[in-house]
């Protein structure tokens, strides 16, 4: 049984999957046959490969170190033509470089070689809280989430917790299973869209995709609004400033994982066990008070019904408290991350979170009703079991920021899934190829940033309320679990493995049950503001097949094509020739005075032995007349042509001519060469007349242009 990226489920497939060199991947069989046709036809001169330089000499490779006389290694020879970069050349040689550069040191710490990546996975202790936080913590506001919506009923609607979480915990164990076998199967990561794309096709892959970058913006969305409520709750003065501290809290999680996997594990690791230790606490003591009580029920304060009980009151319920299980996916997409063997040790984690996420789901839910408790506005009902249950001392104050920190790291989760599922998609090509870069930590950075902006901008738009997020929240992720499981009775359908029948079974109840939350939650919450997903889904899509139609077309134009034999002439829609016999040139210089950066450049390409022409454009005929008598002293070595702009426009009438003349000779490679002054400090560059950056505008959209600049540098 062989995944999608050809790795046996039973190696450890972590280290190939996320790669530094994933952004240049290498050329296919086909390509090099490809490149070995074309390069048989190059014809270059042996002046070519005749260097008035050595490439790796010792003068090359070291250099003295801020005018000093000791010299510091910049390049450390490999091999024949190969040279490795040292910290020192890598560093910054401007002072606002240098600047930004300590900045980010400060912030990110020192970067990590590329060797780096496989001392930065994580042990199973350090997983479970970094990709369990948004599982476990989800039950500090899921079990609220069912009652608040059985509480419209009556308060007499609130004793239909307990089957509905009964039905809740059948489905944590039916999707905590197939999760399982997920892993097994696809021990590669990339989860749901993964599964989705080899077993049911890209565009199922795509919707699954589309629901999970939903559902982890905003799992930092709500987890960082809930956590904030958390401490609201329990400082209500604080509450006109959840907001900013929400921002805040989302700014503090981006630098933490643009550290690195494992500094972000390590970090964030000991608030999610002070969190278990604490509700796990609460648990045990609630349940010994139920005890010496003789477990009598509570009555709920009467609340008055605003809605009749009927079947889709429970079935929002339902819909509601499946929130608790915003999380399960993240073994999945994670498993690369894992020490060797990946897939095993991420099985357990998984294994580990579910149980967990069980006992503190029954748990809360139990006490919930046992002491009578109804969602207020004013405080989570977890603060109010918390106050009931640890009247005095220091307990309550202790749960409630445990909850807060768990709430708020929640988020981390996030942070750990949505760049991976970004990356196996650039590597598709469904989103921008950025998405493949490994930062200075050897974390995915862009995925980081896209995910930090974009849930910080939700948060903003909600105001940072937690109830406002929630219906948004199920939809995208129980999208993402009905095609996952649904993939993977696929998957056992077509591979018929031993045992395949009761995988598939288990799959399909998985797949079942998840739908089932996926329609309830559109429907029943389509009005609270459920429309906006349902939306954005089919947007998503959208967008993802533009981007790879773009890529696709990238490669048809860029790619690698058949060259033609001698004496066969190309077709008229062929690619340009690339041999470099077949190249003709027109050097064309703009020239405004003549001094010292004219004359260089004019040297450096009359030293080509190419043809060239220079230009000089001007307001009137008398300057124009100057100028040429000018030309004529210096000794007219370079044709010159002079275009006269009776409206004082200079760039475009140059962009003009250059475009006239590829349109008309399309056979010549035209190469705009511009004096260029290089100033010493940013706010001189405003006083300089900035032609080569405005002409390449002008032209880069015109094909055989190249437009570059000879840099002349002030002396002191």
């Amino acid at each position: 049984m062989v995944g999608r990226s050809g790795h046996d489920p039973g190696e450890d497939a972590g280290s190939p999957t996320f790669s530094p060199s994933a952004e240049l991947p290498p050329l296919s069989p086909a390509d090099l046959g490809v490149l070995r046709q074309v390069g048989a036809r190059w014809q270059i001169p042996d002046t070519v490969r005749a260097l008035p330089v050595d490439p790796q000499a010792g003068e090359i490779r070291s250099s003295a170190v801020g005018g000093a006389h000791r010299a510091a290694m910049l390049f450390l020879p490999d091999a024949p033509g190969q040279l490795t970069a040292t910290p020192v050349v890598e560093r910054p040689d401007t002072a606002q470089g240098r600047v930004a550069g300590g900045l980010r040191r400060l912030l990110l710490g020192r970067p990590l070689t590329s060797a780096s990546i496989l001392r930065e996975r994580m042990s199973k202790i350090v997983a479970l809280p970094v990709l369990a936080s948004d599982l476990l913590s989800s039950v500090a506001y899921g079990p609220e989430a069912m009652l608040a919506v059985l509480v419209l009923a009556g308060s007499g609607a609130l004793g239909l917790s307990l089957p509905i979480a009964a039905a809740l915990v059948v489905l944590m164990v039916a999707v905590g299973t197939s999760y399982r076998q997920t892993v097994r199967a696809y021990p590669h990561g990339a989860g749901s869209y993964l599964v989705a794309s080899d077993s049911l096709g890209p565009r199922a892959g795509l919707a699954a995709a589309a629901g999970l970058v939903l559902d982890y913006v905003l799992t930092v969305s709500v987890s960082v609004s809930a956590g904030v409520a958390a401490i609201t709750s329990a400082l209500p003065s604080l509450a006109a400033y959840r907001v900013p501290f929400a921002l805040a809290v989302i700014g503090v999680l981006l630098i933490g994982n643009l550290r690195g996997i494992r500094v972000a594990g390590n970090a964030f690791a000991v608030p999610t066990y002070v969190f278990l230790v604490a509700v796990l606490g609460l648990i045990a003591v609630g349940f010994v008070r139920a005890a010496t009580g003789g477990f009598t029920v509570v009555a709920p304060p009467p609340t008055p019904a605003v809605e009749g009980l009927g079947l889709l009151v429970v079935l929002r319920a339902f819909a509601s408290g499946a929130t608790s299980m915003t999380g399960v996916e993240a073994v999945s997409n994670a498993v690369p991350v894992f020490r060797p063997t990946a897939w095993r040790n991420a099985r357990t984690v998984l294994t580990w979170m579910i149980s967990i996420l069980i006992l503190l789901f029954v748990g809360l839910t139990l006490l919930f009703h046992l002491n009578g408790l109804v969602p207020r506005a004013d405080q989570t009902l977890l603060s109010q079991l918390a106050r009931l249950t640890f009247p005095t001392g220091p307990w309550y104050a202790i749960i409630q920021a445990a909850t807060a920190l768990v709430l708020l790291l929640a988020a981390n989760t996030a942070f750990n899934d949505l760049p991976r599922l970004l990356y196996f998609m650039a590597r598709d090509g469904y989103v921008p190829r950025r998405f493949l870069h490994l930062g200075d930590r050897l974390a995915l950075s862009n995925g980081l940033i896209a995910l930090a902006v974009a849930a910080a901008a939700i948060l903003v738009a909600f105001g940072g309320d937690t109830h406002s997020l929630i219906p948004l929240y199920a939809v995208g992720v129980f999208l993402a679990f009905t095609l996952s499981q649904t993939g993977m009775v696929n998957h056992w359908r077509h591979h018929r493995d031993p045992g395949w029948r009761r995988r598939a079974s288990i799959n399909g109840v998985g797949a079942v049950l998840s739908a089932v939350v996926l329609v309830t939650a559109a429907v029943t919450k389509f009005v609270e503001g459920a429309w906006a997903v349902v939306l954005a889904v089919p947007l998503l899509i959208y967008l993802f097949r533009r981007v790879r139609r773009h890529y696709d077309h990238v490669q048809q134009a860029l790619g690698l094509h058949p060259d033609h034999p001698a004496g066969v002439e190309p077709a008229e829609d062929a690619p340009p020739a690339v041999v470099p016999q077949q190249v003709r040139h027109l050097f064309l210089v703009p020239v405004a005075r003549l001094n010292q950066a004219a004359l260089r450049t004019l040297a450096y390409v009359g030293s080509l032995g190419q043809p060239a022409l220079a230009l000089h454009v001007s307001p009137e005929r008398t300057e124009a007349d100057h100028f040429r008598e000018q030309w004529n002293t210096w000794g007219d070595h370079i044709p010159l042509e002079t275009i006269l702009s009776p409206h004082r426009v200079i760039i475009q009438p140059l962009a003009g001519y250059a475009s006239a003349l590829g349109l008309t000779h399309p056979d010549l490679t035209i190469t705009v060469v511009v004096p260029d002054v290089v100033v010493d400090h940013p706010w001189q560059r405003m006083l300089h007349y900035r032609t080569e950056q405005r002409l390449r505008r002008a032209l880069r959209r015109h094909p055989g242009i190249v437009v570059t600049s000879l840099p002349t540098h002030l002396t002191r």
